[in-house]
């Protein structure tokens, strides 16, 4: 029999009952609330109803969600919309006793029969309406405000300044909203002195609304000459102070020591527990002893899923993930929770609470053949690889009927959704920062990394975009190594027509030209707004690399930009795009650029090259896009999440 373990569970579970005992004498503190004045519900109305079940849940989904959650309850006309954000300075376990406190707080004392209501704590907030609010920058002018200190000396002020600017990109760039730092400076006697900043957003705003909520405080609210500041508003959240700011995880344990006066009660309390912990613990170790003869759902029997296993776990990097990890992160991978279909599987979005971080989780059937191999190459690759302009792999896990791998979430999915967008235009500045952003991590894999790395499916769904609109290449399952000194890599064909080199269709040979082309076809998609291929009304296809060099020979290549831009572009920046696009996507892949050679020119750190070879048409007749060869990854431009 297995010698006894004290299992970490019941270490929380005992710890719990302290942390509860303590929450008797909490109360939050009222620093700013927002009521509505009229249209007010009454006493057992269905409304309140509603309510009060939305503001339990608040508690709930927040502590589960690393201290964020928004929920709705109810149909209209009773329909109400609640959100709850624990401030992340704040001690982990107050803020969950603020959460826990404030359903009563806020129906009783708060906003009493008021049907829309914001309330903000010492430690976190909620807010509730019976109107849809979330991801809306309302409510910004009320909040809390809080400043001590002083320091005259300007050195103090310019690099308060700066630490929160930068802060400030840092979190709407960030998938939770959050960023913390330091910057030094010396003071007005010489010494050198520390500014510790932490700005936050909610999680459901986009990254402008984000900027935009803490440009308010920054430029109406921030004292010149205070050290000390805590600017709290619903939605935001800027501090700065010259002591570290301690950010505790909502997996530290509680260490406050109760009370004398409470020393009893507890100890009653923790007598009657105890007992039923042993029972409770018991039962447990029964069920995992049954568990251990039961396979595991991630568990892998066939010897080339083991061989695969192995050699996952020589790399470095992303970490194996247990199925019911996932599918807890998911909500069993539910239908509400996918937003996206790839080649080989679906994609969901799901929140790991141990990492607090938001991910995508692509869920690759193990049938397909090539699916299993893709996934395989995705791992062996990409987990391999780090570049800021590249989607970090988190982690995997192997199932027994399916294969999943774990993504950074990119909030604002794929480069093609944001182009062919008919309610919405991508303006150049954000365009020339993404192909600059495609080309640096192009430039990582062929020449900057150890070994070379050939993508092979370069377009315009594999690029995703962060919260700030920062390019990161993904999808790595037709990727290839190969050493430098090795001009091309003989094998199947991969790729997706109309991205790809049409030698490839006819040789087989994928190089670092092939992945030239493919940024040659982005690259022009990106300045036209174009498809990569459009249908004659004979049915056969014309390249949009080939319209483009019709305008450039009649020297008009500049009609060829986007013309939902309304002429709102660089000149020069959009000529050099259209002009190395073409360079690019040229026939002949001896006359290409190398992928720094393009750079170069597209950073304006170089001229044009005098004459731009011509495109030509392709090797052989393309086949319409829905007409597979059964070897690319994928035939359309249907967005792809990863």
């Amino acid at each position: 029999m297995a010698p006894w373990r004290l299992h970490p569970e019941l270490l929380l579970a005992v710890a719990a009952l302290f942390a509860a005992s303590a929450a008797a004498d909490y109360t939050p503190r009222d620093t700013a609330s927002v009521c509505s004045p009229k249209r007010n519900y009454t006493d057992g109305s269905q409304y309140e109803i509603n309510l009060d079940q939305l503001l339990h849940g608040l508690h709930d989904g927040a502590v589960g969600n690393g201290g964020f959650f928004e929920t709705s309850r109810g149909i209209y006309p009773d329909k109400v919309y609640g959100q709850a954000m624990c401030y992340a300075d704040c001690e982990w376990t107050k803020c969950q006793l603020c959460l826990q406190v404030a359903p009563s707080y806020v129906m009783i004392k708060g906003c009493p029969y008021s049907r829309q209501a914001a309330i903000m704590y010492d430690c976190c907030y909620q807010r509730y309406s019976d109107r849809k609010f979330s991801g809306h920058a309302d409510l910004f002018g009320n909040g809390f405000d809080y400043i001590d200190g002083r320091s005259y000396a300007d050195a103090m002020n310019e690099t308060r300044w700066k630490l929160v600017t930068q802060l400030m990109a840092e979190a709407a760039g960030s998938a939770l909203r959050f960023a913390t730092g330091s910057q030094t400076y010396v003071d007005s006697h010489g010494n050198s002195q520390v500014m510790y900043g932490l700005v936050q957003c909610s999680r459901d705003l986009s990254a402008t609304d984000c900027t935009d909520c803490l440009n308010n405080i920054a430029q109406a609210s921030m004292i010149r000459n205070a050290t000390i500041a805590n600017y709290r508003r619903y939605g935001c959240y800027i501090t700065y102070t010259p002591n570290a700011i301690d950010i505790r995880s909502s997996a530290d344990l509680p260490q406050r020591r109760p009370k004398r006066r409470l020393v009893w009660t507890v100890c009653a309390a923790v007598t009657g527990s105890v007992v039923l912990l042993i029972c409770i613990s018991i039962s447990v170790r029964l069920f995992l002893r049954h568990l251990e003869r039961t396979p595991s759902p991630c568990r892998v029997y066939q010897e080339d899923d083991e061989a695969m296993e192995n050699e996952f776990m020589k790399g470095t990097g992303p970490r194996q993930f247990r199925y019911r990890e996932l599918a807890a992160a998911t909500d069993n991978f539910s239908e509400d929770k996918k937003f996206g279909e790839g080649g080989f599987g679906s994609v969901y979005r799901g929140f790991l609470k141990d990492l607090r971080l938001e991910v995508a989780i692509k869920r690759v059937s193990k049938g397909s053949k090539q699916g299993r191999k893709e996934y395989a190459s995705e791992v062996r690759v990409i987990s391999r690889l780090r570049h800021r302009n590249l989607v970090q792999i988190v982690g995997w896990c192997h199932a027994r009927e399916q294969l999943l791998l774990v993504y950074e979430l990119m909030p604002n999915s794929s480069l093609d959704v944001h182009l062919h967008r008919a309610d919405n235009v991508l303006w150049w500045p954000v365009r020339h920062k993404i192909l600059l952003g495609i080309g640096s991590a192009l430039l990582y894999l062929h020449e900057e990394w150890e070994q070379c790395v050939l993508h092979r499916d370069i377009k315009t769904s594999n690029v995703m975009l962060d919260a700030s609109f920062n390019a990161k290449l993904g999808d790595f399952g037709l990727a290839r190594l190969v050493d430098h000194d090795r001009g091309s890599h003989t094998t199947e064909l991969a790729g997706t027509l109309g991205y790809m080199d049409p030698e490839c269709t006819i040789t087989g040979r994928s190089s670092t030209e092939s992945d030239v082309y493919s940024f040659g076809v982005v690259l022009l998609e990106i300045a036209c707004g174009r498809r990569p291929t459009a249908a004659r009304p004979d049915g056969t296809l014309i390249h949009l690399a080939q319209r483009v060099s019709e305008l450039y020979g009649q020297g008009r290549i500049l009609d060829a930009a986007d013309a939902r831009l309304d002429g709102n572009f660089d000149p020069q920046e959009m000529e050099r795009v259209l002009a190395v696009g073409l360079w690019c996507a040229c026939h002949n892949r001896d006359l290409r650029p190398s992928i720094r050679q393009a750079i170069n020119v597209l950073r304006l750190e170089v001229p044009l090259p005098d004459r731009i070879p011509p495109v030509g048409h392709a090797a052989g007749p393309l086949p319409m896009p829905d007409s597979d060869t059964g070897h690319s990854s994928s035939t359309s431009t249907a967005q792809q999440p990863i």
